[in-house]
């Protein structure tokens, strides 16, 4: 992709994503998280009906009558955004593929961030850690997030969510509002992911295909895994096949639930045919 494709693509995705972070997401969003705690703000004379547990005793006494500590929320915060771009986000059989529609809900989840004056950053993993960049904030710190989901090659194929955990620990000391975006095709993340929940404010977008749900009737088919590369012809006729098929997306999906749910973490399944807008507005309303 040359340079000038490449903003034009990037163009279009900030066209398409800031109108519905602006018009949706923005008050949305800034109501659905909360700030990383009070912090003091001010003294002012007490009124009748102040907590007397905020009063500010050393002012108190240099003026003789009751004066309280006013707090307000520390509204600043910190977006993480994980997206996986391992050979399986490659596969999609309706408009758009797993990629695109994890890179359109980044730079959605940014532009409503950048409303807020949050801190965005951006971790791109496969079974490796591929790319971290640090949380900044600002619209041209925003269109570089955008060019390099679009952009970035990655030198892994596999997945491996439980390290993009592992690393995010690392590298980010305050709390933070992360959200993973992969198919989550991996049953090894639970006690990694129950180690971030403790410390952040973590989501997983599940995004999949409706064709990776049911394998369709179609006879002899050469199937090609994306992550390992592999080919092997499938007899899609044999219904123990088909009933294996539907059984490890099924596991998978129920394995994501569970650790979510069990970390005190949100959890969002997105299939490629569905309106995502939707779905995170859904999501930050039931916060």
């Amino acid at each position: 992709m040359n340079t000038q494709e490449l903003l034009k693509k990037v163009r279009k995705i900030e066209i398409k994503t800031r109108r519905l972070s602006d018009a949706v997401f923005g008050g949305e969003y800034h109501s659905a998280f909360k700030g990383r705690g009070m912090t003091f703000s001010e003294v002012r004379q007490y009124q009748f009906g102040d907590d007397v547990r905020n009063i500010d005793w050393n002012v108190t006494a240099r003026y003789s009558e009751p004066y309280i500590k006013v707090f307000e929320e520390e509204r600043e915060l910190t977006l993480m955004l994980v997206a996986d771009i391992s050979g399986s986000t490659l596969f999609g059989t309706q408009e758009q593929i797993k990629k695109e529609i994890i890179t359109e809900l980044c730079a959605t989840l940014a532009f409503s961030a950048m409303q807020n004056n949050d801190k965005v950053g951006l971790l791109l993993f496969s079974d490796q850690v591929e790319l971290f960049i640090p949380p900044k904030k600002g619209k041209f710190h925003i269109l570089r997030i955008i060019r390099e989901l679009l952009e970035f090659q990655p030198k892994g194929k596999a997945t491996d969510i439980a390290g993009a955990l592992k690393f995010l620990a690392g590298v980010l000391k305050k709390k933070a509002i992360v959200f993973v975006m992969s198919d989550f095709m991996s049953t090894d993340y639970k006690k990694t992911l129950q180690i971030a929940g403790r410390k952040h404010d973590v989501t997983g977008i599940r995004v999949y295909d409706e064709r990776e749900t049911v394998m369709p009737k179609m006879g002899l088919v050469q199937f090609k895994d994306q992550e390992t590369g592999q080919s092997q012809l499938i007899n899609t006729s044999s219904k123990s096949v088909r009933n294996k098929y539907a059984a490890y997306h099924k596991e998978s999906a129920a394995y994501f639930k569970e650790a979510f749910t069990r970390s005190d973490a949100g959890a969002i399944d997105l299939e490629t045919r569905e309106n995502y807008t939707k779905k995170l507005l859904g999501y930050f309303k039931a916060r």
